[in-house]
């Protein structure tokens, strides 16, 4: 047993919603004392590098109830029950931007809020982007506007706090050090 290790006593599943689910579980600590986690229980995500010929940077602004407040975003969305990630990525890149792209590369996945959520993020790089001519709409429930910026505009609104959620900010920082690495 690894010396950090927490054993689950019991869980107690306090709601369950249509995109999270939460729990408590009471955990036995490495030192054989007891606590209790409050744990977000999600089904994972993608997260969509959009890059066009002209290499532009697809972003979306949308309202983010939880901060209350229009934030700017790379595309995304969660994963359907049983869904390959590369597939929600396709999916969701359609629906959000109304593009579809020609080569589609994984980049990395890393837990957005491992402290208290199981959430995964699958960040993927579009290349080779074509608009749709009848793509599929976004979420009844959803309403984004597209942008269009360079890298150094992406910087610059990372600077500004335009941009401050981590998967966008996390993309925005990857373009700039592969930039680096060229020259």
């Amino acid at each position: 047993m690894h010396k950090f290790t927490e054993k689950t006593l019991k869980t107690e599943k306090i709601f369950e919603g249509k995109v999270v689910h939460l729990q408590v579980d009471e955990v036995e600590l490495p030192n054989g004392k007891t606590s209790k986690r409050e744990i977000i229980k999600h089904p994972g995500a993608v997260a969509i590098l959009a890059v066009t010929d002209q290499n532009k940077i697809i972003l979306v602004e949308q309202f983010r109830k939880p901060m209350d407040r229009a934030m700017i975003e790379i595309p995304a969305g969660k994963l359907e029950p049983g869904e390959e990630p590369e597939i929600t990525a396709v999916r969701e890149l359609e629906e959000e931007t109304g593009y579809e792209c020609d080569a589609l590369e994984h980049i990395t996945s890393f837990y957005t809020a491992p402290g208290f959520a199981d959430e995964i993020l699958h960040l993927y790089l579009a290349k080779g982007l074509k608009k749709k001519e009848h793509p599929k709409g976004a979420d009844e429930d959803e309403f984004v506007e597209l942008m269009e910026v360079t890298l150094e505009e992406a910087v610059k609104l990372v600077e500004q706090q335009k941009i401050c959620d981590a998967k966008t900010a996390y993309a925005i920082q990857y373009l700039q050090l592969k930039e680096a690495k060229k020259n």
